[in-house]
């Protein structure tokens, strides 16, 4: 996934947890986010089952209810 596109998502995401209806959910299931930076991003409750995380930079970013299931992070 380029970074154009993550952005894009996050920021629907952003939207959606602020109850904006013009918002969506990040649905990153099984997406490759090796690499990505993702400093300080919101993805609370998003879902990130089997994403690929490795190398990606997670430094203050939020998780709380993020579905992990299956996610690589190392």
């Amino acid at each position: 996934m380029d970074a154009k596109e993550l952005l894009k998502i996050i920021e629907a995401h952003r939207l959606w947890i602020m109850g904006d209806k013009a918002g969506s959910r990040a649905n990153l299931y099984g997406a490759d986010l090796s690499g990505a930076d993702l400093t300080r991003a919101n993805l609370t409750r998003a879902n990130l089952t089997r994403a690929n995380l490795y190398g990606a930079d997670l430094s203050g970013a939020y998780l709380s209810g993020a579905n992990l299931s299956g996610a690589y992070l190392s």
